[in-house]
């Protein structure tokens, strides 16, 4: 284990400088700079000193963190169908509501209306794979075909609908909101 790539990158997560940790710590800019390029060890007062001010256990520092999946297959997509409101939605990261970003394959079928959002900070994109899907938000509407993109922010309320004959689908990549 390298205890001080892991001690600089938790420093660097903090958003401190070398000399900011070591003055939190009693400790120099030096040993600092020594323990991130494992040049030097701390004692067991030291690491915890610099855990605690870092903002983190020893056991959550000791435990290795499980490698971060990148690849999700289709049986780890969890599926959403309304029957009345007409359409199913699939979510391609199963862990994308602890993510910056959430993706999803969106089908609406004809008549279909997906939920209405309200107002937030979200950034949203939208890429019509199959047909033709419109965009209302506040009091304005926008409509899209096969190929298009609609990328908006959730500043007003909004919601996507498919008032055509035939089956929309779609690939949405939104953001998190931060209100």
């Amino acid at each position: 284990m390298q205890i001080g790539k892991k001690i600089k990158n938790l420093r660097l997560t903090n958003g401190l400088t070398q000399e900011e940790l070591g003055s939190r710590t009693d400790l120099s800019k030096g040993f600092i700079s020594q323990l991130e390029r494992d040049m030097n060890s701390p004692s067991i007062e030291t690491l915890f000193s610099l855990l605690e001010v870092l903002g983190t256990t020893p056991k959550e520092f000791f435990t290795d963190a499980e490698e971060a999946k990148l690849v999700f297959k289709e049986e780890d997509h969890t599926v959403h169908i309304d029957r009345e409101a007409r359409y199913e939605i699939d979510w391609l990261v199963p862990t994308s509501n602890k993510k910056e970003m959430e993706p999803v394959y969106l089908t609406l079928e004809p008549s279909g209306k997906f939920k209405t959002f309200e107002p937030s900070a979200s950034e949203t994109f939208v890429y019509v794979l199959q047909g033709e899907v419109r965009l209302d938000i506040g009091s304005r509407s926008y409509t899209a075909q096969a190929g298009d993109s609609i990328y908006y922010s959730a500043d007003h309320e909004h919601r996507l609908a498919n008032h055509s004959s035939a089956r929309a689908e779609m690939i949405i990549v939104a953001t998190k909101s931060y209100l």
